[in-house]
């Protein structure tokens, strides 16, 4: 597995990230520690996880098999805040964040978080509140880096300004929704994060199990899949995504995957990891099998036909104004045309 820095400033991660949500849910510990183990052996470095999955459990697991292999030192951890559920530790106010730390700085049994997330907006928060606590979590060596998760293009650029006018430490990840059947980040929020030298770790890099291939038109998924179990599951839902618009999707990369001999999946994660700014790309997984099977797309590079081809397919379309009017002559939009790379390609966050 090949290595991208997380933005300018951030630390070097592998291009495949271990996602954790699964633990403690749908992965039990035994299987988890496998799993780990599993990521590690193949070159796996960024482990994602947060204080709600499965409500801390995520991180009790990791932090287990991190004391029974002697440490995490050869890791990067990143959890987050925001939605802790005890009192008074919701929203991203100072006292939230302060409290959120401690309880994952325990449950994970370190000294220090490599890369803190801040899991969404707070519209109740000035963003200089939290922009402060981070920087004071930083100074006291309890958080090496700081990112943000699910946010808008000028919610992110007022972080950043937020955080450069005060001298406080300015994200160097940022972890949206991004796949082929999800694009809408490249609207505002990719060239913001761009311009602000910040790497990108999408989640849900396989739209929710779609862009695997089993998924179809005619049936509503059954048994023990993501959608199987909930067919209602938010943004990835079942009728949600099942549009012509995705069908025609999942037919590009069927054709490409064909010609590469290699599973719709690999086809997927090859695509979005060669996008700009994409540094590293969340796996999530029920079992070792799972997570073995996606980190085999490791190294695949599709050539600019292959990219072009998905690009087009997914395209989402823009709105006549401003988007439509500022796009450039050739009728093709700047991030089309940038995101032709090799998988491993996509780490560099450097304005464009």
């Amino acid at each position: 597995m090949s290595l991208n820095s997380l933005g300018r400033a951030g630390p070097i991660v592998s291009t495949h990230a271990l996602g954790t949500m699964t633990f403690g849910a749908e992965t039990d510990e035994a299987e988890a520690h496998r799993m780990l183990d599993l990521f590690a052996g193949r070159g796996g470095t960024l482990i994602d996880t947060a204080d709600v999955y499965s409500g801390g459990v995520s991180e009790e697991i990791i932090g287990r098999w991190g004391r029974a292999r002697g440490g995490m030192a050869d890791m990067i951890v990143a959890t987050k805040c925001r939605f802790a559920p005890p009192a008074g530790s919701r929203g991203a106010a100072r006292r939230s964040v302060l409290r959120c730390v401690e309880g994952s700085l325990s449950r994970l049994g370190t000294d220090a978080i490599d890369l803190y997330f801040v899991h969404g907006w707070d519209k109740d928060t000035d963003p200089v509140e939290t922009l402060r606590a981070l920087g004071d979590l930083v100074t006291a060596g309890k958080v090496h880096h700081v990112g943000w998760s699910n946010v808008t293009g000028w919610q992110l650029e007022r972080i950043c300004a937020t955080a450069r006018a005060e001298g406080l430490p300015v994200p160097v990840a940022l972890q949206p929704q991004y796949s082929l059947l999800d694009r809408g980040v490249e609207w505002e929020v990719l060239p913001c994060a761009l311009e602000n030298g910040i790497g990108m770790t999408p989640w849900s890099p396989l739209g929710g199990g779609w862009l695997t291939g089993k998924y179809g038109a005619g049936a509503r998924p059954t048994g023990a899949t993501r959608l199987g179990d909930d067919p209602e599951r938010g943004l990835e839902a079942y009728d949600r995504r099942n549009t012509a618009r995705t069908h025609t999707v999942l037919g590009a990369v069927r054709a490409v995957a064909a010609r590469h001999g290699r599973p719709m999946s690999h086809v997927a994660l090859a695509w979005l990891q060669a996008r700009p700014g994409v540094a590293s790309l969340l796996l999530g997984a029920r079992s070792a099998a799972q997570l073995s099977a996606n980190l085999d797309a490791a190294g695949l590079c599709l050539p600019p036909e292959d990219m072009d081809e998905l690009t087009r397919a997914s395209a989402p379309g823009l709105p006549d104004y401003p988007y439509g009017f500022v796009q450039d002559w050739s009728g093709v939009s700047h991030w089309d045309r940038l995101g032709t790379g090799c998988a491993g390609s996509g780490g560099s966050a450097d304005p464009i």
